[in-house]
């Protein structure tokens, strides 16, 4: 399942079902998890951590060092959750010593491009539209969804698709909430809890006060 053209470190953890194809380069103090399949010219850097039933496209660089010139060479980490795709040119930066570890869920698509910056905590069933790019220290939420060449340089919560440069709300993924089998009554909640912050107006205390009422209202 290895091919003897890709480069790869004694040093590195593959479950011996995991699949390298020729050109790809594993260094050491990788963890690959079952099932998982590296396609070639892909490049994984030590301190990285993939799950299993993953796949990584060619010309992905996972678990570089980041571009922070405060970076001092310290421990940190990518960790990446199971059923996973990495598409073709991703890279994705480890963490520094403010939070460690660069972090994208389960069942996450990051399409052609991406980039994740140091940092990043994503959550899981995100999508990332081709060459968005997440600025460093940003969390994106459960299920939320970006645009084709989106920059994001703030947080996005769950569930909030975002496009254009900078990054703006511009709906739900109530695609992926369908797909995942939400029930009506708590995608009409989520509804409701976007046009109270996105579409109402408010400031942002009277947005709080709104959904503390909303959860008390839909929890009596």
């Amino acid at each position: 399942m290895q091919s003897p053209l890709a480069s790869i470190s004694h040093l590195a953890k593959l479950h011996n079902s995991v699949r390298v194809d020729p050109f790809s380069c594993i260094h050491e103090d990788v963890i690959i998890g079952e099932g998982s399949h590296i396609h070639s010219n892909v490049t994984i850097y030590p301190g990285t951590r993939i799950g299993n039933n993953c796949e990584v496209f060619p010309g992905a660089v996972i678990g570089v060092i980041p571009q922070d010139l405060k970076f001092e060479g310290e421990y940190t980490t990518v960790e990446i959750g199971d059923n996973t795709t990495i598409r073709e040119c991703v890279t994705i930066h480890r963490g520094t010593k403010d939070k460690w570890k660069t972090s994208i869920g389960k069942n996450c698509l990051l399409m052609t491009y991406v980039h994740v910056a140091h940092d990043c905590q994503i959550g899981n069933n995100v999508i990332l539209g081709a060459v968005t790019l997440v600025h460093q220290f940003c969390s994106l939420g459960d299920y939320s969804f970006t645009g084709l060449n989106t920059i994001i340089t703030m947080d996005v919560p769950a569930f909030v698709k975002v496009a254009a440069n900078p990054a703006r709300p511009i709906g739900l993924n109530s695609v992926g909430m369908q797909r995942n089998n939400f029930d009506t009554d708590t995608v009409n909640l989520i509804k409701k809890a976007y046009r109270i912050i996105y579409r109402k107006g408010y400031s942002l205390d009277d947005a709080i006060k709104h959904l503390h009422a909303l959860n008390k209202d839909s929890n009596p």
